[in-house]
């Protein structure tokens, strides 16, 4: 089995590669199954771990999610990239408490979410989500885990679609130390070229 350095280094090098299909197991079989089928890495997926227990999206515990990326980790030997949701925090500093806490499941990157999904403003002010992803970023590197960050700008997502916001976001998270940027939702060529 491939140790947790040599996961999150075969990440890294994985993106640094180009382009490469990366689907969602929910459970450990899903994974076994995915491995199998010839991918190159993983990614949690909030959702189909929500569904497969008969609950909605965003509707389990840190705690809960916490022991599912262990156990994803576990059973393959590609890295796994987590979909962390909002880090299960608001403040900056808990975020990056719960990113050091995510590292110490074995996963190879982490993707944390700018979307409150509250009703008046589904995604978090701008200021305080760079801070979020700044803050994620200063704990990995004070760890020295070397995880893999992801900084998600949600908008389209979550029903707050402006292309201008949204490379705006985006600019702002690689500013703020994001390995990778993603803009979930873009249904159009020419916004997928934008964000390019």
């Amino acid at each position: 089995m491939a140790s947790v350095t040599q996961k999150r280094k075969i990440f890294r090098d994985l993106h640094r590669s180009g382009c490469f299909v990366i689907p969602n197991p929910w459970d450990m079989g899903s994974a076994i199954i995915l491995e199998s089928l010839g991918f190159k890495a993983l990614a949690s997926t909030s959702a189909g771990l929500a569904w497969s227990q008969a609950r909605p999206d965003y509707d389990l515990t840190r705690d809960r999610v916490l022991a599912h990326l262990s156990e994803l980790a576990a059973v393959t030997e590609l890295p796994v990239n987590a979909d962390f949701e909002n880090g299960f925090a608001v403040e900056p500093d808990a975020v990056a408490a719960n990113v050091l806490m995510a590292a110490e499941t074995g996963i190879a990157g982490i993707s944390i979410e700018d979307s409150s999904w509250a009703k008046d403003d589904p995604l978090y002010d701008f200021d305080l989500s760079v801070a979020r992803i700044a803050a994620a970023r200063a704990a990995i590197d004070r760890s020295g885990t070397k995880l893999f960050l992801t900084a998600r700008s949600e908008g389209f997502f979550a029903g707050k679609p402006d292309m201008d916001e949204t490379l705006a976001r985006l600019k702002a998270y690689a500013a703020a130390g994001a390995d990778c940027l993603y803009a979930p939702g873009l249904r159009e060529e020419t916004q997928i070229a934008r964000v390019i």
